[in-house]
């Protein structure tokens, strides 16, 4: 499994995150052109090599004017730009989590709702593009699982709009519910809230890095401080194998038969941002003849209570049951495929080493039919067929 390990002894900023990507392999006429799809304007994407203590890393900063750097949004209004582009749809939505990680937390610390959280530093371009360019960087990078080291904070305060706020900010400290972090000894705001949301939305994991990660590629992300450290971020680009073991995970399932049905896609949403694996809806007949539905949802032990608390919050239901299951998971890792129209991810997996089942990435094969005007299944098929010859096999499986 392709797997991100983020070493955060210097904390993690968006602009951090994306620079590592870049470093990585991330190419910047695509990442360029791909954010040229946002409804947005009066910014400049500045990308280069600096030193940091020594070590040589990407710095990337977003350049915006005076008004840009002021304007505020609201959550209603940064979906609007995202979902207003023609970037693909599995980018949309893991961009769209993030910013409803950061209203969530701004939401409970100012003891407001979701879509009337006022974003003001990162309701700005500059945070648009972070958050996006990461996004994109993930998937381009075909990158499964992230996990982090422990975070470090930094400390003392830090001046934003609403005043001076201790470090972690309150938002920040939020976003940090379930990872491991630390202040250390320098007196700087070393994770912002943008880098702390992509964290609780991608990471998997956070302290050390996992068991079975076998490392490949590094790349470091340039931070704007110039401290006694190294301001960067080291990103650790591997393979996890995960072959034949046995996951443990909680099956958490509701009967409900009183929820206005239009409300299920949202529950949906935020149950996969808040951490669950896997979601599911059952029709079912209760007692009495009644139809009904179960929601059933697999999670792991630490996003427990806050999957569970989200259900009967957003759903009707007063009551959950849950029990522990197994998870058997075949290797698996993400290829790209150059078809006579555009390159195409397809999903490999493997047991044992051997090839079992690959399946190309259907937003990609669906923007590619769209564009060139042709039917699905042939650039799905075609995609097919390039992946097999990659691992000595044919599409018969010969």
């Amino acid at each position: 499994m392709r797997t991100l390990y983020l070493d955060c002894f210097s904390g993690i900023s968006g602009n951090m995150f994306l620079g590592a990507l870049l470093d990585l392999g991330l190419p910047q006429d695509h990442l360029r052109r791909e954010l040229a799809k946002l409804p947005v304007s009066g910014y400049e994407l500045v990308i280069k090599k600096v030193e940091k203590q020594g070590i040589a890393a990407t710095y990337l900063d977003v350049k915006t004017g005076f008004f840009e750097q002021r304007r505020h949004r609201h959550l209603p209004d940064i979906n609007a730009i995202i979902d207003g582009s023609d970037l693909p749809a599995a980018v949309k939505e893991d961009a769209k989590k993030v910013f409803l990680r950061l209203a969530e937390a701004e939401a409970k610390v100012h003891g407001t709702t979701v879509d009337k959280v006022h974003f003001h530093e990162v309701g700005a371009v500059d945070t648009i593009i972070d958050i996006v360019g990461t996004v994109l960087g993930l998937h381009w990078l075909g990158i499964e699982r992230v996990f982090t080291s422990k975070l470090t904070t930094g400390s003392g305060f830090v001046k934003c709009s609403h005043g001076r706020m201790p470090v972690p900010a309150p938002a920040t400290a939020e976003l940090l519910h379930g990872i491991a972090w630390q202040h250390g000894d320098i007196a700087k705001e070393l994770v912002t809230p943008t880098g702390a949301a992509l964290v609780a939305v991608f990471s998997a994991g956070s302290g050390s890095v996992p068991d079975g990660f076998v490392s490949g590629s590094i790349g470091y992300g340039a931070g704007s401080w110039d401290l006694e450290v190294p301001n960067v971020v080291r990103a650790v680009l591997g393979e996890l194998a995960v072959a034949q073991e046995q996951a443990e995970y909680l099956v958490i399932e509701a009967n409900i038969d009183d929820l206005n049905p239009q409300i299920y896609p949202h529950v949906m949403d935020r149950l996969f941002a808040s951490g669950a694996r896997d979601v599911w809806l059952t029709p079912i007949i209760m007692k009495k003849g009644r139809s009904a539905t179960t929601l059933s949802v697999l999670t792991d032990g630490a996003s427990f209570p806050a999957v569970a608390a989200l259900i009967l919050a957003e759903t009707t239901t007063i009551g959950m049951r849950y029990y522990p299951v197994s998870r058997l998971e075949a290797e698996r890792q993400m290829v790209a495929v150059e078809t006579p129209w555009g390159p195409v991810q397809v999903k490999v997996s493997a047991v044992k080493g051997q090839i079992a089942n690959a399946a190309p990435e259907f937003e990609d094969c669906r923007k590619i039919a769209v564009e060139q005007g042709l039917p699905l299944k042939i650039v799905w098929h075609k995609a097919l067929s390039l992946a097999w010859p990659l691992y000595g096999r044919t599409d018969d499986g010969e």
